[in-house]
């Protein structure tokens, strides 16, 4: 029987023609959400003092051990993130100018090759809720208190007032100024739990990127009213490098003087702050997870949970801080859940903040910029690494602005507890495997470790004839320049 063209036509739109109905053709599947949740000086030290985020995200997810922040300083470690670049290829290296802050992302058009623009374009929905970028937005001339970065749909950002201390802020909420004023109800990370919730439950049905960036437990660490009393008489961690003095270490290390009485207290005082500010963040974890679960969007959703760096705090002497190439700075958490990813296992391969941007992009089906450094982390979400993965990760810091006493021409004069506070190791580059981590600095001074037999790094191994020493070094000449491709496959092997 001849079929009219008009029901033809008909039929070949709705592909009946083809014999295949319809209703029948499977749609396509729905891309996935995430959460970004990035705390603000984070250390391994104090995962013990999150137990509702090992609860709903580490026991239904993956941990990462060996994940590391190329330079361990909030602007640099922030700019890497949103754009899967090494510093010396954001040209972020401090956070302030003339290299560094809110002012250098800006200037280097960061902000447009950045990860937002790039999801929003794949059809995401984006938001932003806590910090951005250090200096942000007062370091550039002309730009208002009320500038929302391209890419964000959903904006919500400190700009003036007191964050770092929770209460008496001003906040930029898509481009209108709000000013929570103090009180039980205004906690700057409670808030931004709130704020993070109406996004994740937001009727659009469109996918969703959410970064959620609490600014604990930077210090001075003050935790909400209703945790200001937990763990009394909490001291800091007593490892074996705590106090320790490294005699083969570079000069500004060993000038340390011995850790008072009193210098400790202080210190127990801040851990004990810290362990304070961040249950918090663990409850605001715990939100974010029940929101999507009572949505049905948790089976959908990579829930990730990281920091901008470490901390150390009196490890080799070293007053409270970061800024170093040890493991305490640069090694961080990274705790994962999501559709497809295995519960309660743990990953050894090497991952670092290169990778976040393009992971995320990957998830999402977005295309990856050529010159990213980084790469996607999705085959060890769920599986083992490939055989072609990563050995190696740089390690970055400097060239820093301020000057400090760590130059080949400045004398070295003895710190005392008075000054120790004005600690400041010389720039440097480094590598890190999986079993050493290896730098060098500016003052032409070295560190080697071997982490597998001395975890807490306390036997600098440089200068020893050690054999790996030269291997090493050959390694990080290759990468220290390294850009986009080039960087990957000097990272899968040594040359």
């Amino acid at each position: 029987m001849r079929v009219p063209p008009l029901l033809a036509c008909l039929l070949l739109l709705t592909g009946c023609v083809t014999g295949v109905p319809a209703a029948s053709q499977p749609p396509e599947p729905r891309r996935p959400n995430i959460v970004m949740i990035m705390a603000d000086d984070l250390d391994t030290a104090l995962l013990p003092y999150l137990p509702k985020t090992a609860e709903h995200v580490t026991a239904r997810g993956t941990a990462f051990d060996r994940y590391y922040v190329n330079l361990a300083w909030c602007c640099p470690s922030r700019a890497t993130t949103l754009t899967g670049r090494y510093a010396h290829n954001t040209g972020v290296w401090s956070n302030n100018p003339p290299n560094g802050g809110f002012r250098e992302f800006y200037d280097e058009r960061g902000e447009r090759s950045s990860l937002a623009p790039r999801l929003r374009a794949a059809g995401y929905r984006t938001g932003l809720f806590g910090k951005y970028l250090n200096g942000y937005p007062e370091q550039v001339a002309g730009v208002p208190r009320t500038y929302v970065p391209p890419g964000w749909d959903t904006w919500v950002s400190p700009v003036a007032g007191h964050p770092f201390r929770g209460f008496d802020y001003t906040l930029n909420v898509d481009g209108a100024l709000v000013h929570d004023p103090p009180s039980r109800t205004t906690y700057l990370t409670d808030v931004l739990a709130a704020r993070t919730r109406a996004f994740v439950t937001d009727r659009d049905e469109r996918p969703f990127f959410a970064l959620v960036t609490p600014v604990v437990p930077h210090p001075p660490a003050v935790p909400a009213p209703r945790h200001a009393h937990l763990y009394p008489g909490l001291r800091a961690p007593r490892s074996p490098a705590y106090g320790a003095a490294i005699p083969h270490a570079p000069a500004e290390v060993r000038r340390l003087p011995r850790v008072t009485a009193a210098e400790s207290a202080r210190w127990d005082a801040l851990f004990r702050a810290r362990a304070r500010s961040v249950a918090a963040l663990d409850d605001l974890v715990e939100r974010v997870v029940a929101a999507l679960r009572d949505t049905g969007r948790l089976d959908d959703t990579y829930v990730v949970v990281t920091s901008d760096n470490g901390f150390h705090l009196g490890e080799r002497r070293m007053p409270p801080g970061k800024n170093t190439g040890y493991e305490t700075d640069v090694r961080v958490p990274f705790l994962v859940r999501g559709p497809g990813v295995p519960a309660g296992r743990r990953v050894s391969a090497l991952a670092g903040n290169t990778d976040l941007a393009p992971t995320f992009l990957d998830l999402a089906g977005a295309p990856v910029p050529p010159g990213t450094d980084g790469r996607s982390l999705r085959p060890l979400l769920t599986g083992p690494a490939p055989l072609a993965w990563r050995r190696a990760f740089l390690l970055e810091h400097g060239p820093a602005r301020n000057t400090h006493p760590a130059t080949p021409s400045t004398p070295h004069r003895p710190y005392t507890p008075d000054t120790r506070p004005n600690f400041y190791l010389p720039d440097f580059t480094g590598i890190r495997t999986e079993r050493h981590v290896y730098l060098s600095y500016a003052t032409g001074e070295r560190e080697l470790y071997d982490t597998t037999t001395d975890p807490h790094q306390l036997d600098n191994l440089a200068g020893t004839g050690d054999p790996s020493e030269p291997a090493l070094a050959h390694w990080l000449a290759a990468l220290r320049h390294c850009t986009g491709a080039t960087c990957r496959t000097t990272e899968n092997r040594a040359p």
